[in-house]
């Protein structure tokens, strides 16, 4: 039977090489423990993009109003959006836009597909080894946050929706600190809030914006990607960059924890 992994191309230490899933994930583990990881004290997640595949969910729902009303490069805005909150993410509207773009219409267009979506589904869609990593760091006494930009009452929502709010130790959401990623204050207040000094904090993220965030806070971010791949900054402010959260399970199993 043929293998039906999709494949894509890499570039390694010896240049440009076809991997399935399987093989990536196995090639950037193996790489990512070559590097000897120093052993860590807690766990910073992203959210959308990270424990549920939700910005993929949103993406959609604006390209049905965007393809209603004719907005242009829908796509590219969304993209540069990903990570930040709703007040950073209004004014990258109207950067592109214009000031008199008609956002907040729009916006509640776009929710009203995504919440019809999501009750449909009963919440939203777990990526894939979401729970089972949780599960593991919560048997290891690994103290772990949550650092989303999107709304405490939201966040909320979703993750008792699909019964995994128990895992967080603390909730650190958009409405709860004055800027928003890429700035650090999220995961500065994150890891504070679980005692944890930087340097011993993983954060999982899968945006740009989160990226420059966690890596301005001098935490060790760990880039799993979601609509973009990482680039050359990607790369340079990232510990590792892994395929998936099973991946990352694996990953740190091989790491000694500190408490």
């Amino acid at each position: 039977m043929q293998n039906s992994e999709k494949r894509q191309m890499v570039q390694t230490e010896i240049g440009p090489v076809c991997f399935s899933d399987t093989e990536f994930a196995e090639y950037a583990l193996k790489r990512a423990l070559s590097k000897t990881p120093a052993p860590f004290s807690g766990v910073i997640f992203d959210m959308d993009g990270v424990i549920f595949d939700s910005e993929r969910e949103v993406l959609h729902a604006w390209q049905e109003v965007a393809a209603k009303h004719q907005i242009p490069h829908i796509e590219e805005v969304i993209i540069a959006c990903l990570g930040t909150n709703f007040q950073a993410t209004r004014k990258k509207f109207d950067d592109f836009y214009g000031a008199d773009f008609p956002f907040d219409q729009y916006e509640d267009e776009m929710r009203t597909i995504f919440f019809a979506r999501y009750d449909e589904r009963h919440g939203l869609p777990l990526k894939k080894g979401a729970v089972e990593l949780l599960q593991d760091l919560k048997s290891r006494g690994v103290p772990v946050a949550l650092a989303s930009s999107t709304r405490e009452k939201t966040v909320r929502k979703e993750l008792t929706d699909v019964g995994i709010i128990q895992y967080f130790d603390v909730l650190v959401c958009g409405d709860m600190v004055a800027r928003s990623k890429p700035a650090p204050d999220i995961f500065l207040k994150a890891a504070e809030a679980i005692s944890i000094a930087p340097t011993d904090g993983f954060v999982i993220e899968d945006s740009y914006n989160g990226i420059r965030a966690a890596h301005a806070a001098a935490l060790r971010p760990i880039m799993v990607p979601d609509l973009k791949g990482p680039d050359e900054e990607m790369q340079a402010k990232t510990e590792v960059i892994l395929p998936d959260l099973e991946t990352v399970r694996t990953y740190f199993d091989a790491i000694d924890v500190k408490l």
